[in-house]
């Protein structure tokens, strides 16, 4: 941990702390991925004083990505779900961000974490120049420190969904994306906020470990 992670938490954590405004939103943004299991053998409902029953073995069928974004000033959330999780994947999530979630917004503000594909290049990579600077202009960047991602809201999210919706044996991406949008619709139909608190002021005092020692 240096002064360039403080930085980076610092930045996440303020705009964090923002005033909500309907044309500049804040949306978190974070990817993972979900193994498909197929049932080798077909399970044994539940019955009176039984609960279900399945058999231990079972059948690896790839895996689902999934692609995060969620806003947490409206309690807000949508999920990708794709084979596939290259740029050009990113990139459509952002466009439909834009265009379609958030088409009257002047900005949006991206907290995301470092991996490669989370950059404007990528739009550049998806689609035509002129398009990819339209998007681009929109966009603010803001990135999680590196080792720090927990400081992104949209983990929360997917720990939540992984918990409620993905928690057992899904054997197909039909299946995957099945359960993603029942579980987001009904959280989004509730406004299901994240509860957030750990603000810059409680990390100098919690984490001031982490801060640089500056000489007298």
């Amino acid at each position: 941990m240096d002064a360039a992670f403080v930085c980076r938490m610092e930045a996440v954590l303020e705009v964090y702390r923002r005033v909500p405004e309907p044309s500049h939103p804040v949306v978190c943004v974070d990817e993972a991925s979900v193994q498909r299991v197929k049932e080798v053998r077909a399970p044994i409902p539940a019955q009176p004083g039984h609960s279900e029953r399945y058999d231990v073995e079972y059948e690896r069928n790839g895996v689902a990505h999934l692609l995060a974004f969620h806003a947490p000033f409206e309690n807000w959330r949508r999920v990708d779900v794709a084979d596939n999780y290259v740029a050009k994947q990113w990139a459509e999530g952002i466009r439909r961000l834009i265009q379609d979630d958030y088409p009257q917004a002047q900005r949006i503000t991206l907290v995301m974490d470092n991996p490669n594909t989370h950059v404007g290049a990528s739009l550049y990579k998806a689609f035509q120049p002129a398009l990819a600077r339209a998007l681009l202009d929109k966009l603010e960047f803001v990135y999680t420190p590196k080792h720090g991602s927990r400081l992104d809201i949209a983990q929360c999210e997917l720990s939540v969904l992984t918990r409620q919706c993905l928690d057992r044996r899904l054997p197909d991406i039909a299946t995957v994306i099945s359960e993603i949008a029942a579980c987001t619709i009904t959280r989004n139909q509730s406004k299901k906020p994240v509860d957030w608190h750990f603000t810059t002021d409680n990390a100098r005092i919690n984490l001031k470990c982490l801060y640089p020692k500056l000489s007298d």
